[in-house]
């Protein structure tokens, strides 16, 4: 009688999980390799709470709020956020992602709201994207909410007619699948909560043929070409291509986006990133459908850099980037 092997590891993402050939997902939870950002003196007071979004899944968000807005009465845009990890690793208490938000939320200022979501290989596309539509419903039910169900902080500060979605890699890549179902009416009518424009910081984009950034480019210090790669085969669904509409909004199977009214749309790259061409291409095609798309290249930066070093100079051009496509002339007007 034959005996069975032993699952072996199939997939293996140092020092944070491993997949094995029985589908059972190691997580090692105390793995965190950047270093923890520390902030300067003079940072604006930013409190935090985590707050349930979906008891369901036991999902969660972290918001921020400006300590001074408690006292001011002032209403302050929404930028819901969604943090990077390649799909399938981060959390929004990571010190760096955290550190990001405490940042805009001070300095722009703004209520931000900091949203986990389903992470692959355990749960693959669409159901992040599930989770972050659920997210921007959570924020139009907080507009009619009362008793225990109202959050005080949304209820007392926040503007709803002036909400942003926001992320950084991975969340980049959610942030367009939450404009093009909000745009596509798939989520319902969001009267009158009222998304003003959405900001992607280094998306993750795929495709089958690669870009010339990433033949040529150099594994950046945080990322990799076969990272990448991994990183699709861990969230999509079994057996597809990098050409799956979920990872190349332009792929052969991919629906059109001409006819989808879409928000202004603020795109970041960064010019070291092996992914900077797709997030350059991404920009390019929407302007040519005449969408209001700006394209922000950050010379001599790497893949994610505002996460790595919140506190750095670039980092610092973000926020004020950020603070002018929200209280500017970046994002739809009232």
């Amino acid at each position: 009688m034959a005996s069975s092997s032993p699952p072996h590891v199939v997939e293996d993402v140092p020092p944070f999980l491993q997949l094995l050939s029985d589908g059972t997902v190691i997580r090692f939870t105390d793995a965190y390799p950047l270093p923890i950002p520390s902030p300067p003196p003079g940072q604006p007071v930013v409190d935090w709470k985590d707050v349930l979004y979906d008891a369901s899944h036991g999902l969660k968000l972290r918001i921020y709020r400006p300590a001074a807005a408690s006292s001011s009465g002032n209403k302050l845009p929404v930028i819901v956020y969604f943090h990077g990890g390649g799909y399938s690793i981060g959390s929004f208490d990571m010190p760096n992602f955290h550190a990001c938000c405490v940042r805009l939320a001070g300095e722009l200022p703004a209520l931000v709201l900091s949203a986990d979501y389903r992470l692959a290989p355990e749960h693959r596309f669409p159901a992040g994207l599930d989770d972050a539509a659920n997210v921007v419903s959570w924020v139009r039910a907080q507009v009619a909410a009362v008793g225990d169900n109202a959050d005080p902080w949304l209820s007392e500060t926040a503007n709803f007619g002036r909400v942003f979605v926001a992320g950084d890699s991975a969340g980049g890549g959610v942030v367009h699948h939450t404009a093009v179902r909000l745009a596509s009416g798939r989520l319902g009518p969001l009267d009158p909560v009222r998304v003003a424009g959405c900001a992607m910081l280094c998306p993750m984009f795929g495709g089958e043929e690669r870009t010339a950034s990433e033949a040529e480019f150099p594994p950046g210090p945080f990322l990799s070409l076969p990272a990448v790669d991994q990183a699709w085969r861990l969230v999509l669904p079994p057996g597809s291509t990098r050409d799956h509409p979920l990872a190349n909004p332009f792929g052969p199977d991919s629906p059109a986006l001409d006819g989808v009214a879409l928000p202004p749309m603020l795109v970041v790259a960064a010019a070291r990133d092996l992914l900077r061409d797709r997030a350059a291409d991404y920009a390019a095609r929407l302007k040519a459908m005449g969408k209001p798309v700006e394209l922000v290249e950050f010379e001599g930066q790497h893949h994610g850099f505002f996460a790595v070093e919140p506190y750095g100079d670039a980092g610092s051009e973000v926020v004020r980037l950020v603070k002018r496509f929200v209280y500017g002339n970046g994002g739809a007007s009232d």
